[in-house]
């Protein structure tokens, strides 16, 4: 049995396999829209909480769940399962569904998902627009998204299973408020955040809908870490932190690993997945950047950091 402390994490064979964007971009664009359908299944029928924290999907021994839901009397949880490719339905009174992840279009995927919580019982409407994304095509329009590569999807999984892990032991040494940590379909990322505790100046966007995402989601100041499959300007998956708002000389701070760098155009510190997985010990690696590039934005934000970070000995006997 390994034994975890809130300072040291285990690697663990196979547990950061190689990707390159190349080679499953079609499958993670594909992905994102059936993880937002899923998503905002769960956005409909739970409760709204701050932050828009009812609405991640969460890592799991098999690939990425939505935990539990209520539906009337009963409750229900859909699981990706990068394992046996499927998306697992099951309920609180062991009825079962599943829809086949494969080669299918969108429009294909959300037809038969809704026809399988029918046949539940489960009735529920989602706005049909993807979001956070360009150009987006309502999901029962959508044919232009059909890839499904089983061995990415399953190294997706693999990857974020090892992020999670890490990022539950850089969430432990703090004893402020701090988000779970979450998958955000909206942006397709493993994220942790940790809060001063100070309301935040109000964020504006021309487009209404993320408007009021950010809205909520950055009502007080935060720290936040995560990793992000890459796009864009970035041609690779990578973990990045950001603050916001960013104080004064953020971007000057001394974040570590050497290989971590400040990436001007997205404001955010970045460690390249490949870094990572290359490293001696990726965990200690990854938990060293975590913990650096949270100092950089704490000490220019002159956060409490007394108040809000658990002493490194609080786990001695």
């Amino acid at each position: 049995m390994t034994e975890l402390r809130t300072g040291t994490v285990p690697d663990i064979s196979d547990s950061w396999p190689a990707i390159r964007l190349a080679d499953w971009k079609d499958t993670y664009a594909t992905l994102h829209m059936w993880m937002q359908i899923v998503g905002k299944i769960r956005l409909a029928l739970t409760p709204r909480v701050n932050h828009w924290w009812n609405v991640p999907l969460y890592v799991s021994s098999r690939g990425l769940t939505t935990s539990i839901m209520p539906y009337g009397d009963r409750g229900f949880e859909m699981e990706f399962d990068f394992l046996e490719h499927k998306l697992a339905i099951r309920t609180t009174d062991s009825k079962t569904a599943s829809v086949a992840l494969a080669p299918r279009s969108v429009a294909d995927f959300y037809r038969e998902l809704m026809s399988a919580l029918g046949s539940l019982g489960i009735e529920v409407r989602i706005w049909k627009m993807p979001v956070e994304v360009a150009d987006p095509i309502p999901f029962d329009q959508d044919r232009v998204h059909a890839a499904y590569d089983g061995e990415h999807a399953r190294r997706l999984w693999r990857i974020l299973l090892s992020a999670d892990e890490v990022f539950k032991v850089f969430r432990a040494r703090f004893i402020g408020k701090s988000s779970p940590v979450h998958f955000f379909w909206g942006s397709f990322d493993l994220a942790v955040t940790r809060f001063s505790g100070r309301r935040a100046p109000e964020r504006h966007h021309a487009d209404p809908v993320l408007r009021k995402i950010m809205r909520e989601a950055y009502s007080h100041e935060v720290i936040s870490a995560g990793w992000w499959p890459g796009g864009g300007e970035v041609k690779e998956a990578a973990f990045y932190c950001y603050a916001a708002p960013a104080a004064a000389g953020f971007e000057k701070q001394a974040v570590r690993p050497a290989e971590a760098f400040y990436d001007a155009g997205l404001g955010e510190y970045l460690f390249m997945y490949d870094a990572v997985r290359l490293a001696k010990s990726p965990s200690e690696a990854l938990l060293e950047f975590l913990q650096s590039s949270y100092e950089a934005g704490a000490i220019t934000g002159k956060w409490d950091r007394k108040a809000l970070e658990r002493p490194a000995d609080a786990d001695a006997m």
